[in-house]
């Protein structure tokens, strides 16, 4: 974004010159917009941004399109690492599905509890989900950290110093995450329900590799425009 085009939502977010000022001032020390905003534009639907709370990423756009077209009306919809709840709440937004979200983040749940009205959920990964739920999710979509730890040192410090590393932090390679995230999906996934995964390109041969494994059909997805990568398995 260029420097106008924050100055002006800066403007049209301070009632007051000194709101102004101290929006400004908060910018300066390299808080991200969206947490000064207070919201993030995510496929075309406002979403609700808490201080410390990861900002949804453009690319994550692209996880949103793969999962809404292997979405029917009605379907059973986790979004699993879901941070603010962005992914959830854009794929409610074009389609009429049964949402569930969850992430281990209190501040993250916190949030996602303002952008989603129910089945909010605190824990690690598929813990406090409900177990009514095995068996029945058509769609399981993550956007699991997958950073490898080493290069969180080299990401912009709006992200390292103002993001929370659990929600970053991969692991050692990155996909510590993924791995706990595909062995299980399984277990929850309906007959030819579908597990998306946003990852990177250098990562996409892993996670495929993963689903595999776990006895899904992946197929890997790229978008150049959006310098994104989704790797889809079939149950």
């Amino acid at each position: 974004m260029f420097a106008e085009d924050e100055a002006g939502l800066l403007i049209a977010a301070a009632p007051t010159a000194a709101d102004l000022e101290r929006l400004v001032e908060q910018r300066a020390t390299g808080l991200p917009l969206e947490q000064v905003l207070g919201w993030a534009e995510f496929c075309g639907v406002r979403i609700k941004i808490d201080r410390g709370v990861f900002v949804p990423r453009r690319r994550s756009e692209f996880l949103v399109q793969q999962a809404a077209v292997r979405t029917k009306p009605g379907a059973v919809v986790v979004d699993m690492c879901c941070g603010s709840g962005a992914i959830g709440a854009a794929l409610a937004a074009v389609r009429s599905i049964e949402i569930y979200v969850v992430d281990i983040d209190p501040a993250a749940v916190a949030c996602a509890r303002r952008n989603i009205s129910d089945h909010v959920y605190q824990g690690d990964l598929y813990e406090p989900l409900p177990t009514a739920l095995r068996g029945r999710v058509d769609v399981l979509v993550v956007n699991a950290p997958y950073v490898p730890t080493d290069e969180i040192a080299f990401m912009p410090p709006e992200a390292r110093l103002y993001e929370a590393r659990v929600a970053l932090d991969g692991g050692v390679d990155g996909l510590d995450v993924q791995r706990r995230v595909v062995a299980s999906a399984p277990l929850w996934l309906a007959p030819t329900g579908t597990l998306v995964i946003e990852t990177s390109e250098q990562q996409a041969a892993q996670t495929a590799a993963m689903m595999s494994n776990a006895s899904l059909k992946p197929s890997v997805i790229r978008s150049d425009e959006l310098d994104a990568t989704v790797v889809a398995g079939i149950r």
